[in-house]
């Protein structure tokens, strides 16, 4: 039903920044929470932050939190996701996706959850 397209990855040196976009198309719902995972070489998708359907409540994996901010617009139907002091563990494919479930408030932090999935876009961090 969700069509969600990531993008603004690459290659960058440790400390730097980016900011990743993920653009839904296709009848996007009213009311859903958007989670941004990620996926490093040889390891599982893990949780990396989201925002609620409402846009007031966020959540972040304790591994990015002061180093990340997820923002929302919903006048273009896109999510961000601001990655600065970027380190060489940050190195992964990140993907976008949407909880069409979760009430307001409510972030959800396993893939389970999570209905419509972008492609991933990568990010490189080099020492």
């Amino acid at each position: 039903q969700v069509h969600l397209v990531e993008s603004g990855g690459g290659l960058v040196q440790a400390g730097d920044s980016l900011r990743l976009s993920c653009v839904a198309s296709g009848r996007p719902p009213e009311r859903y929470a958007m989670g941004w995972f990620r996926q490093p070489p040889g390891k599982e998708r893990e949780f990396v932050g989201g925002i609620d359907w409402t846009g007031g409540t966020t959540s972040y994996a304790d591994s990015v939190k002061g180093r990340f901010s997820i923002s929302r617009d919903y006048s273009d139907h896109t999510v961000y996701l601001q990655m600065n002091s970027l380190k060489p563990e940050d190195t992964a494919v990140y993907y976008c996706a949407t909880d069409p479930q979760a009430p307001a408030r409510v972030i959800r932090t396993t893939t389970y959850a999570y209905r419509d999935w972008g492609q991933g876009t990568q990010v490189t961090v080099s020492s």
